[in-house]
């Protein structure tokens, strides 16, 4: 049986949040702000996920591949978002002229509108978190995020 003690640090590790649920929950608020920043641009047909990854795709296209390494996600997870964006008319996937077996996937002039659009709301939201947070304490915040990110790889 648990003494006194014992039981507060256990109802206490229960009330707090472990730190992957902090991070999910900060990247929960960050997501609904660049959703709203994304509504207030006019851009109300794709979600964050997808604006994402409009930005991973460089200028002359990007395999399906590439793009799910850049994101840090399984092929077929960027598979489903890209297939989404064709059906929205963000992208489309073209012949690779260097390999005749894979597909290119390239922005379309919609594509290329949302991705403006994704990277003017994403900057609204940072430029908002780094004056809530101040200069040091965000710079802090993105080395300290890169650092495990990097420790992760």
């Amino acid at each position: 049986m648990l003494d006194e003690s014992a039981a507060a640090v256990q109802d206490r590790a229960v009330a707090e949040p472990d730190l992957s649920h902090q991070l999910l929950g900060a990247f929960r608020s960050i997501d609904q702000e660049v959703q709203r920043a994304l509504r207030d641009r006019g851009i109300l047909d794709i979600r964050p996920s997808q604006g994402t990854t409009l930005l991973l795709v460089d200028r002359a296209g990007t395999r399906l591949t590439e793009l799910a390494q850049r994101a840090g996600m399984t092929k077929q997870a960027m598979m489903e978002i890209v297939d989404e964006l064709q059906e929205l008319g963000c992208v489309r996937r073209v012949p690779d002229p260097g390999d005749a077996r894979a597909k290119i996937v390239r922005l379309t002039a919609k594509g290329l509108r949302h991705r403006a659009g994704t990277r003017k709301a994403v900057q609204t939201v940072e430029a908002r978190m780094r004056r809530w947070l101040g200069d040091r304490r965000y710079d802090v915040l993105r080395a300290m995020l890169a650092e495990i990110i990097v420790a992760e790889e």
